[in-house]
């Protein structure tokens, strides 16, 4: 399970330090991708394989065929060198908008990776109470 929040600076050979936390779950070999709400998504091999299998179960329709190439053509797989960096693909790079400083968060079972300034605009509106309040009446998730 990946949690926590990190921060890096890309360095100019578009290498990042995958934090020290982080690189034993992710494997010798991992996913990183176009995530949702600007962020890429890093993960590992096994979760990416999961992810992938639920994305060819949707259905035949315009929308699932939009949301499986959203996720599949801008994968690229990964290996740590050894510092422990990876090279961030310059397509998935502007996706992000990652310049210099990154952030990379852990939630559950996947690894965001961040611009700074992107993570904290992203952030809802409604407090952090309101939407546990909502989770856990229509989910059924306990606190």
């Amino acid at each position: 399970m990946f949690m926590g929040e990190f921060n890096h600076t890309i360095d100019n050979k578009n290498r990042v330090i995958v934090p020290a936390r982080f690189r034993d779950g992710l494997g010798d070999r991992f996913v990183v991708c176009a995530g949702l709400d600007g962020c890429l998504y890093l993960y590992p091999m096994k979760d990416w394989e999961e992810f992938a299998a639920g994305l060819m179960e949707l259905p035949f329709t315009k929308e699932a065929r939009e949301l499986q190439r959203h996720f599949m053509q801008s994968a690229s797989e990964c290996e740590l060198d050894k510092q422990g960096r990876i090279l961030i693909p310059g397509k998935l790079r502007s996706f992000a908008g990652l310049i210099k400083d990154v952030v990379f968060v852990g939630v559950i079972g996947k690894i965001e990776l961040w611009d700074p300034e992107r993570l904290e605009a992203g952030r809802p509106d409604a407090t952090m109470e309101d939407i546990a309040e909502r989770m856990s009446t229509e989910y059924g998730l306990s606190f």
